[in-house]
């Protein structure tokens, strides 16, 4: 038994569990964290932000990136209100995140005296936006509700969890043992019967189809045996995209899938809401729970995805047990696959040639694949170079693309790519950004600069919120109305935060301008300049039904 603090004991706990770094604001409220947090500094480092949501999205792209837990320390109140653009991304996304943040004094919680950041139920809030939140009462109490809320993050459907802890509370002490990892649960073994079922719709059918989503990133090594025994492609959006890369012959973007589309009679979801077919394929309007034709086998460790959609084959399991097991059953009743490799390949080669169009997205898209290492991260952004890179960009390895998921976050890529370099600072991570979405977290080039955090932005600046603007124009009868933007000179700009700047207007001269980012290691932008009104629309390969 040892005497710690509430802050003490919730840093040990952290430890414990393997946290190596903390994105965090220090304030009144949380000295007593920040204290223990610097003491512990040889173990567990702690990175600031100029605006508490960039902590949020530096976790989220930590977590997204790795598969570990992102953690963020904001005070409470507005502090912790201005995290919940990333908290409600990471909950769209299955990313593992914990926040930690104050509360008013216990005396005054619940009293509605209007003390200093107090809100009206802070804990009803988070318990809305989590799949766990806690307030912690006593010291003693840290270390099992830290590693509660630690389970409950990172474990079955992962996503965020929130703590929050008094003011006067975080600095008191109380005699308590060891602080121990958590112990989270494991997954139950897929239902024999339902595997079963599962492999003799796979026997029956004449065209699968895979779909992969966040619930299948660790999987990646099971998800490609199950799609080459049964022969089948596999198309990712977003959070599913590299799972089985685009190199490999099964391994597809969604612009070839829809060439196959016509003729799938089986779809295999693993770890995913499959928002491809059966909203961006089928209609964003209104919620189909069924399509014709097609059956449904759905892998998911979540019970609760399978009343969602009309699934001839719900398989309650992990992503890779799950697939494992199918892949087993299939083998075991000599399975012989109907798959045709020739149309894979020339759905490839069409939609290589149809997204050609996309100008001048895809040239830039395309130097930028040249450049980048086969293992580095692209985070895409709401603009429309990251809109055509959902499928324009050629995905490889697990992880290495990052988005934010359904939420579609404006203005999370610059503060999220930060979080993913501090978790891989010897890979390289570039984000694609518009002006618009920059410009929300612009202030943390200071926060690059200050932790050497290497990395590569590129602005692509049309002067406009252009989806906005070019909807308006197409549908509203050129009636526009808060879609242009005044912007700075972002060269510049970001030059007057110490960080190395190019300024370029082709894809020939983004080459050498990238390179030389990528080379110098450091906190770098790029600003590419791109004539008003003159990108061709992304959206007829991510909604080809519209």
């Amino acid at each position: 038994m040892s005497k710690r603090t509430t802050g003490e004991a919730i840093v040990d706990t952290l430890i414990a569990n393997g946290v190596d770094t903390v994105f965090g604001l220090p304030g009144a409220q949380t000295y007593p964290l920040f204290d223990a947090l610097c003491r512990r500094r040889d173990v567990i480092r702690t990175i600031g932000a100029r605006h508490e949501q960039t902590l949020a999205f530096m976790a989220f792209g930590y977590a997204r990136s790795t598969g570990r837990l992102g953690v963020y320390a904001p005070v409470p109140g507005p502090g912790m209100l201005n995290t919940t653009a990333a908290m409600c991304t990471a909950y769209g996304a299955c990313a593992p995140t914990l926040c930690i943040t104050g509360e008013v004094p216990s005396d005054f919680r619940g009293k509605g005296r209007g003390h200093l950041h107090e809100l009206p139920d802070q804990l009803g809030i988070l318990q809305r936006l989590t799949r766990y939140a806690r307030h912690i009462e006593h010291p003693q109490d840290a270390p099992a509700a830290v590693n509660a809320a630690i389970a409950a993050a990172m474990s079955a459907r992962q996503g965020p969890a929130a703590l929050s802890v008094c003011w006067d509370t975080l600095g008191e002490s109380a005699d308590m043992g060891p602080c121990g990892p958590a112990n989270a649960p494991t997954a139950p073994d897929p239902d024999p019967a339902q595997v079963a079922r599962c492999a003799r719709l796979i026997r029956e059918a004449r065209r699968p189809m895979i779909f992969t989503g966040s619930g299948a990133q660790h999987a990646a090594a099971a998800v490609q045996a199950l799609a080459e025994r049964v022969r089948a492609p596999v198309v990712g959006f977003r959070g599913g995209r590299g799972i089985v890369g685009q190199d490999r012959p099964l391994g597809l973007d969604m612009a070839a899938a829809w060439h196959l589309w016509g003729e799938v009679d089986l779809i295999i979801g693993i770890g995913t809401r499959l928002e491809i077919p059966f909203m961006r394929w089928g209609s964003m309007m209104k919620a189909h729970r069924a399509l014709p034709g097609r059956k449904l086998i759905r892998i998911d460790i979540d019970p609760a995805e399978m009343g969602k959609l009309d699934t001839e084959g719900p398989l309650v399991a992990d992503a890779e047990t799950g697939a494992r097991a199918l892949v087993a059953a299939l083998d075991a009743n000599g399975y012989a696959a109907n798959g045709d490799p020739a149309e894979i390949v020339q759905a490839k080669k069409r939609s290589a040639v149809e997204i050609r169009r996309v100008q001048p997205q895809m040239d830039y898209l395309d130097v930028i694949r040249e450049v980048l290492p086969r293992d580095g991260f692209l985070v895409e952004e709401l603009s429309q170079a990251g809109f055509t890179s959902n499928f324009g960009w050629p995905v490889y390895e697990p992880r290495t693309y990052v988005s934010c998921g359904y939420q579609g976050t404006l203005g999370f890529g610059f503060p999220t790519a930060l979080g993913v370099k501090v978790a891989h600072p010897d890979r390289a991570v570039v984000s694609i950004t518009g002006d618009g979405g920059f410009m929300f977290a612009m202030p943390e080039l200071c926060t690059a600069v200050q932790y050497g955090i290497g990395t590569v932005t590129i602005v692509f600046d049309n002067a406009a919120f252009e989806n906005v603007r070019r909807d308006q124009q197409q549908r509203f009868a050129g009636r526009e109305i808060g879609a242009r933007l005044l912007n700075p000179d972002f060269h510049d700009l970001a030059r007057t935060f110490g960080v190395e700047a190019h300024r370029v207007d082709s894809p020939a001269a983004l080459r050498p301008a990238l390179q030389r980012a990528l080379a110098s290691r450091g906190p770098a932008l790029i600003h590419v300049r791109i004539p008003p009104g003159t990108e061709v629309s992304p959206w007829p390969f991510i909604m080809p039904n519209s």
